[in-house]
């Protein structure tokens, strides 16, 4: 289970407990489900905000095998698994992987996708500042609007479930159940498994943790 400090590392998050106040409208009856941020992209390394079109480099391809791996061996006689995706092109070719193991389908929806940073696109994410509202882009409030929306009709299918997007999602999800990031929860194709106790979410990362950085590339 996840225990680490929060993560102090991304500006303009301030408000995002308020935006998600009113919480990830989740079916009563869920007791657990998984997600999976897509693996590594070019422009992820290099920190640079990337366009919806951006595909996975040869390092996040190799990452989506070994998740895959994990979520084929957390999984294993398991029926009925659903893999619910963005359609960004590294969220698809990382969900489609994951669905060759567990030899399932993906189905995309396009509410998963990572915010829409508008002129910012191509220039540098080092410093991010979530809430900025760039133009031609989408502000924190409409990206918190549709995520958590779109994140809800996603579990809403029969469990197993298995949501591949994007850190900015990850980010939206973990603060509306309540849950603490740190910087290797985030970091790209770490499968993790959240769980209901009580009346919260704990996280639990499978597999070891990755080597990751203090300030992950999340847009």
């Amino acid at each position: 289970m996840a225990t680490a400090a929060p993560l102090h590392v991304s500006r303009g998050l301030e408000r995002l407990p308020v935006l998600c106040a009113a919480g990830c409208k989740l079916p009563e009856d869920l007791q657990r489900f998984y997600f999976l941020r897509h693996g590594q992209t070019a422009r992820n390394a290099l920190r640079i905000f990337q366009s919806i079109e951006e595909p996975l480099n040869d390092t996040g391809l190799a990452q989506a095998e070994q998740a895959a791996a994990l979520l084929a061996e957390e999984l294993a006689g398991r029926e009925g698994v659903h893999i619910v995706c963005s359609d960004a092109p590294r969220a698809l070719a990382t969900a489609r992987t994951v669905a060759r193991h567990l030899a399932r389908e993906e189905r995309l929806h396009a509410g998963l996708r990572e915010r829409h940073f508008g002129a910012l696109i191509g220039s540098s994410s080092a410093n991010i500042d979530w809430d900025c509202a760039p133009e031609g882009g989408e502000t924190l409030d409409q990206f918190v609007e549709r995520s958590l929306a779109a994140l809800a009709e996603a579990v809403a299918h029969p469990a197993p479930v298995v949501v591949v997007a994007h850190g900015g999602t990850l980010h939206v999800l973990a603060c509306a159940l309540g849950v603490v990031l740190d910087a290797a929860l985030l970091a790209n194709a770490t499968p993790l498994r959240f769980d209901r106790v009580g009346a919260g979410w704990t996280v639990t990362r499978l597999g070891t943790a990755p080597a990751v950085d203090a300030a992950p590339n999340l847009a």
